[in-house]
């Protein structure tokens, strides 16, 4: 059975959801507030609906990838620990501190995501995790090789269905792993560099079981 991905997570069916333009940062907001390193921003969910797939089956012996997971599982320790602030381009006052979120998606082994403000406008990178099966897209327009794997992307910057983004998956420590970069602020470069920038960081620290 194919398992598809809502708002960058496994479910066993899939809602398209039409982001608007004009909903700030890329998701549903709140009258609420929280702080992101010190900055005051209005609580938020950073992510845009990606077009996610996995059709492997479950390893023998693993729960229910329907059950609900917030805590590191498996022999691959930390996903979200491998990375941080310091390998990515936004300037925020705390290089190392923890992501913003972690444990966010209940349907992913993994789930963290970085986010700030840049003036109006959240940006930040997500990821997902998924032990023991590999994650493919349901649309791509690009792929390029990285190091002894193929890492597929989706171009989203001219998508006007969803805030410029930038999806990518590749096979990971067993598994698979989605990158979602959200940057509607073209300060930092191309949006998939940025995704192949995180990209090459996972994989120069991948786990091995």
């Amino acid at each position: 059975m194919a398992w598809r991905v809502s708002a960058f997570g496994i479910v066993v069916t899939m809602r398209r959801v039409v982001i608007s333009l004009l909903v700030a940062a890329f998701g549903l907001t709140s009258a609420c507030a929280y702080t992101v390193n010190g900055t005051p921003v209005a609580e938020q969910v950073l992510d845009v609906d990606p077009p996610f797939t996995s059709a492997q089956p479950t390893p023998t012996g693993s729960a229910d990838p329907s059950d609900d997971r917030s805590e590191p599982t498996g022999d691959v320790g930390d996903i979200c620990a491998l990375i941080g602030w310091k390998d990515l381009p936004y300037d925020v006052p705390d290089k190392n501190a923890k992501p913003t979120e972690t444990g966010y998606d209940k349907t992913f082994d993994q789930s963290c995501k970085w986010q700030t403000s840049v003036g109006s406008l959240d940006v930040g990178v997500t990821l997902r995790f998924r032990a023991g099966r590999a994650i493919t897209l349901e649309q791509s327009n690009g792929e390029f090789d990285l190091g002894d794997r193929k890492v597929t992307y989706f171009d989203r910057t001219t998508d006007t269905s969803v805030q410029p983004s930038c999806v990518l998956v590749m096979d990971y420590a067993g598994g698979g792993i989605g990158i979602i970069v959200i940057d509607g602020t073209a300060r930092f470069g191309a949006i998939c560099d940025q995704g192949k920038k995180v990209a090459e960081a996972l994989v120069a620290k991948e786990p091995t079981s």
